[in-house]
């Protein structure tokens, strides 16, 4: 039985504006959401207004206030408008989005890269899902208990430490595996082993150890390196990449360039029992207030929040309405209606009512 689908219960979602065009493209994807879901059949979302960034600085002082992330601890699931922390003054440049992942444990950053129809893209056949492992790595913020990661021992010295684990290296490997086994049975493990053989030679090794209990899934690997080549030449030919933090932030923003416009690239973070879309794009606030930011990539990655919802609580109607996004959203693009990144002449809320419409199609 459907959990959700019997009870006819609401679905509750955090939302979070942020900074710059953050408001317009979350309240652009809020709009899709409570369509599909209300053309899906499902009981209206609850949404929970929570603040980061200026609005929170404004209100409590501090750019992540404790509030907030209370809030979310509570939530399973919520969706995350971009941030300007280098905007934010000196002694409050914290990162929020990195700092909910650590807080929270959303070791996992899964993002698609995918070429759409009406969109003019450099691989027009790319077809793929970068699954990073988010938590550990060189990123300073995430891999220490205490203090940095990176650090100067001297004023003409800096250091960084990098972390690799092996229980991170397996659970990253197990959402890639099970990932791969609903598309096309393939995953490549990227590390750079040959000049890091302790550390990224860990984690291609554990990942080769997690697919044995994956035999219906071939895995192969690839330096970070020569991936990027790969991707560039021969994009069509990949299916699942998993690799560590650093490697799978910068793959991740070429393969959504190559897919058409880092600015439809959208990512969900999750652990096993919590999950937050965010859009891989930052806050644009030159674009801020008016009505030309493009809200694709949140609106994807919303479709994604659902689709892990549903997966996770064995809802049929989360993934129909999921998909109900997705596909409204590709009819509207190949209809050649795209906001001006993209060459179209469609505003913000243009762009969202003609997908809104779409969603009730079949």
């Amino acid at each position: 039985m459907e959990r959700v689908n019997a009870t006819k219960a609401s679905l509750r979602l955090g939302v979070i504006d942020g900074d710059g065009i953050g408001p317009e493209v979350v309240a652009a994807t809020r709009t899709v959401v409570d369509e599909a879901i209300g053309a899906a059949g499902l009981a209206p979302v609850d949404w929970v207004p929570l603040r980061i960034g200026h609005d929170a600085i404004a209100a409590f002082g501090h750019p992540l206030p404790e509030q907030t992330l209370t809030a979310l601890g509570e939530l399973d699931a919520w969706i995350l408008g971009p941030h300007d922390n280098a905007s934010y003054p000196a002694d409050l440049r914290v990162a929020p989005g990195g700092a909910i992942r650590k807080r929270l444990g959303l070791y996992a950053n899964i993002r698609p890269a995918a070429a759409f129809a009406g969109v003019r893209a450099t691989a027009p056949d790319i077809d793929l899902v970068i699954v990073r492992e988010n938590s550990e790595g060189f990123y300073a913020d995430r891999n220490m208990f205490a203090g940095s990661g990176e650090f100067k021992p001297t004023e003409e010295v800096a250091m960084a430490v990098a972390v690799v684990t092996r229980r991170a290296c397996e659970r990253i490997a197990h959402q890639a595996l099970r990932l791969a086994r609903g598309r096309r049975k393939r995953v490549t493990v990227v590390h750079k082993a040959n000049v890091l053989p302790m550390t990224t030679g860990l984690f291609r090794d554990v990942c080769y150890e997690v697919a044995e209990q994956y035999p219906d899934v071939r895995v192969d690997d690839a330096h970070v390196d020569a991936m990027a080549a790969h991707l560039v030449r021969a994009p069509g030919e990949f299916d699942v990449i998993v690799t560590e933090n650093l490697f799978g932030d910068i793959l991740s923003d070429l393969a959504g360039e190559l897919s058409g416009s880092l600015g439809m690239a959208p990512s969900l973070n999750c652990s096993d029992t919590k999950a937050m879309a965010q859009a891989v794009h930052g806050a644009a606030p030159g674009l801020a207030g008016h009505n030309r930011a493009n809200p694709v990539a949140l609106q994807l990655s919303a479709a994604m929040l659902l689709r892990w919802l549903g997966v996770r609580d064995g809802n049929r109607l989360l993934n129909a309405a999921a998909d109900r996004i997705s596909g409204a959203i590709a009819a509207t693009l190949a209809a050649g209606i795209a906001t001006a990144d993209l060459g179209g002449l469609a505003s913000t809320s243009e762009f969202t009512e003609q997908v809104a419409a779409r969603v009730h199609r079949r």
